[in-house]
């Protein structure tokens, strides 16, 4: 197999091929499936092994007083020739991983072959293909946690036991200094603990991420920006705790500490910085200085690391394994969110390569994945799945046109549904807004007011129930659309879906079951672009093609406001995951098919997605999906390319068309048309005349899949097949 070391005294690295771990009792073998470089520890040892003699004695004063009292105990021949034969030596790196299990040794019984585990320890999780693991440094990796993510269990533990020393409550302030890997997830653990945090790190682009993943404000500590949002935080009284996540040799972190704490205020020390206490400060706000120990209580202890000897919940609550196991559970749960911290995902392979990257600075990084390649037999997700698409087949009812008037009903009544939908349905012939249902009273009666809705309630089931209603809008939050519509469909009414249709591919299943089961298929996802006059044209000047077409789309999407709940990824999915059908259902119907192969890319932090969708013959469709662009530039533009001619759309604002002669289109509207109105039109002749939808069914799940396929694609970080179910 091959694994990952160093060499201490040349600095070189290298990936060797070394034998086999064995299997003992009381553990687990383990093929590692993807392992995390430690941007701050390893970097740290990297670093240290390429200085000079002198400066190694400098970077560890404490590995200098042990040869000290070698050559006091052994004597100068002695120690030489033992300390050069330790650092000649090739050693470990790596202390964080996800993998499969290969084989259980004697005494196991929690888990199995082929079970998903997350393992820990700078002996035993190490960039290796495969690692003998002891049963308290593993634990089981739930339901749904992509390995990819789980493999930050070791220093997502790190950061949850230093948390732990600071004793967080409920509304209090916290200052996290240092916006690494570990200060990152502190921040978001300290958020999910009712806190609010200002971060402290001389990096804007970390500063900017830490303010996404949850941090009240973040700046540079030279600032007075730091201090400011602590007085407004705290009312001037100044923070509740100090978590030092930063390392170096500046002790103006721990400077920052005493200037920015309460009186009595707690200060944990997380990472390795300079630690020179100015007493006066620290003496009269006897401030509680902390340290906090790796993973948690058994780290250290031979008897419990390697021998599996557990300490009583009784006594002590959160073990390292515990820990281990929380961290993981706040993964699966989407409390806590890995995924905008991976910088970079390397082949194993390129170990070597990457270490040299991230050394001289060349690969500018949070967080660094190795993937390994994926074993016959074995699961996980070292290398690309496929993707089932579910099958939309269904035996549809008889289906009730509507009578003189289409009875529509809307569960929501946002800013969507107020400016995008409501207005073009309320001075709509034929159609009677019959009632609206929110959760708070007073919106749905905001609505009744201005729309003319016949009823307002929150009683959603008495709406289900009434059987004069012919169509249901659900036009709520992301996270309760595919529920809303289930029960809908169920219920016998025709449904229109704001995007996205689900945000699992569990959601969706369950979609498809309540289609199945009532015979119910008037489905309608709003997928509206397709519908814009500005585009329908162009694509009918453009033409019908014989060869394979390559399309542009680039969205320049924005950014959002800090308390935006589109930022709740944990409930509401990721940023495109909610609006990314849009554009790849826009894709499809100009390439007259459903994608067959997703692949996607992205930024750090996962802000910037590059989605590149494969199709039947050959066509390829490239989403750009960017935060970062200037507000004055188009939020949308678009080209295709195929058979010698180019469609160009500007924005839905212009159209060009190339060909043998060009055509530009002649419309400037007052007001971008994104084909809102023509898709409620569509629809409400569609559940009128009893008439087909205005997408197939299919179609709508193909997209959804492929949305959602998007995710799985970069966590394989490789292209994902999409296998239609038959």
């Amino acid at each position: 197999m091959k694994q990952v070391v160093q060499n201490y005294k040349s600095g070189e690295l290298a990936v060797l091929d070394v034998p086999v771990p064995g299997c003992k009792p009381g553990g687990v073998l383990v093929r590692s499936a993807y392992s995390l470089i430690s941007t701050g520890t390893e970097l740290m040892k990297v670093s240290e092994a390429g200085m000079s003699m002198l400066g190694k004695a400098r970077s560890r004063p404490d590995q200098v007083a042990k040869v000290m009292q070698s050559v006091a105990t052994n004597g100068v021949p002695a120690t030489y020739r033992k300390v050069m034969g330790k650092l000649d030596s090739y050693t470990p790196l790596g202390y964080s991983l996800c993998g499969v299990v290969e084989q259980v040794g004697a005494g196991i019984d929690d888990v199995k072959a082929g079970d998903l585990v997350a393992c820990a320890g700078n002996e035993h999780a190490l960039h290796a293909e495969l690692n003998w693991v002891p049963k308290n440094l593993y634990v089981p990796v739930p339901d749904g946690l992509a390995p990819r993510h789980a493999a930050f269990g070791t220093v997502g533990s790190i950061a949850l036991q230093g948390v732990r020393q600071g004793e967080p409550r409920l509304g209090e302030v916290a200052l996290v200094i240092g916006l690494g890997l570990i200060g990152q997830l502190v921040v978001q653990l300290l958020t999910a603990s009712g806190v609010r945090v200002v971060g402290v790190d001389p990096d804007p682009v970390r500063c900017e991420l830490a303010g996404r993943l949850g941090a009240a404000a973040c700046g540079d500590p030279a600032s007075a920006a730091v201090e400011t949002a602590v007085a407004e935080l705290t009312g001037g009284l100044g923070v509740d705790q100090v978590y030092l996540a930063a390392g170096g040799g500046s002790n103006q972190p721990v400077e920052l500490a005493a200037r920015l704490s309460r009186d009595r205020g707690r200060v944990v020390d997380i990472g390795k910085c300079r630690l020179d206490l100015p007493w006066n400060a620290y003496y009269e706000k006897e401030l509680d200085v902390r340290f906090s120990r790796s993973y948690g209580p058994g780290r250290y202890d031979p008897e419990y690391e390697l021998e599996g000897r557990d300490y009583p919940i009784g006594y002590v609550r959160w073990t390292e394994r515990r820990n281990l196991a929380c961290f993981l559970d706040l993964l699966a749960r989407g409390s806590v969110d890995v995924e905008p911290l991976v910088s970079h995902v390397a082949e194993f392979d390129d170990a070597v390569e990457t270490y040299r990257r991230l050394k001289d600075g060349e690969l500018k990084a949070v967080a660094v994945l190795f993937r390994y390649p994926r074993q016959e037999g074995t699961t996980g997700e070292a290398a690309a799945p496929a993707v089932a698409v579910p099958a939309a087949n269904v035996r549809p009812r008889a289906v009730r046109a509507a009578n003189a008037s289409v009875r529509l009903a809307f569960v929501g009544a946002g800013n969507y549904a107020t400016s995008m939908l409501l207005p073009h349905l309320a001075r709509r012939d034929g159609v009677e807004l019959s009632t609206v249902v929110t959760t708070t009273a007073l919106s749905a009666a905001n609505a009744q007011r201005k729309f003319g809705f016949a009823q307002a309630t929150t009683d959603l089931d008495a709406v289900l129930g009434d059987e004069s209603v012919d169509a249901v809008f659900v036009v709520t939050r992301h996270s309760s659309h595919a529920d809303l519509t289930r029960r809908a469909l169920l219920a016998g009414k025709a449904v229109f879906v704001e995007k996205p249709l689900a945000l699992t591919e569990e959601e969706l299943a369950g979609v498809l079951a309540a289609v199945q089961e009532s015979g119910n298929d008037r489905l309608q996802v709003g997928f509206n672009r397709r519908f814009a006059p500005l585009l329908r044209e162009a694509r009918a000047r453009f033409g019908t093609r014989t060869g394979p077409a390559s399309l542009r789309y680039l969205v320049n999407a924005g950014r959002l406001d800090h308390n935006s709940w589109y930022l709740r990824q944990g409930t509401e999915g990721s940023r495109f995951a909610g609006e990314g059908g849009h554009f790849i259902d826009t894709a499809s119907w100009l390439l007259g098919a459903d994608p067959v192969s997703v692949y996607a890319v992205a930024s750090p932090g996962n802000e910037d997605l590059q989605v590149v969708l494969g199709y039947p013959d050959g066509s390829t469709a490239t989403i750009g999906y960017v935060t970062g662009g200037p507000a004055g530039f188009p939020k949308e533009t678009l080209d295709l390319v195929a058979d010698g001619k180019a469609l160009r759309l500007d924005d839905f604002v212009r159209a060009h068309v190339y060909d043998r002669k060009r055509w530009v289109s002649s419309r400037l509207p007052k007001a971008r048309d994104k084909g809102q109105n023509a898709e409620l039109a569509a629809f409400v002749k569609a559940v009128r005349t009893g008439g087909p939808m205005p997408v197939p069914l299919p179609s709508l799940v193909a997209t959804t899949a492929a949305t959602l396929a998007v995710r799985t694609a970069l966590a394989a970080g490789a292209p994902v097949t999409l296998e239609r179910a038959r």
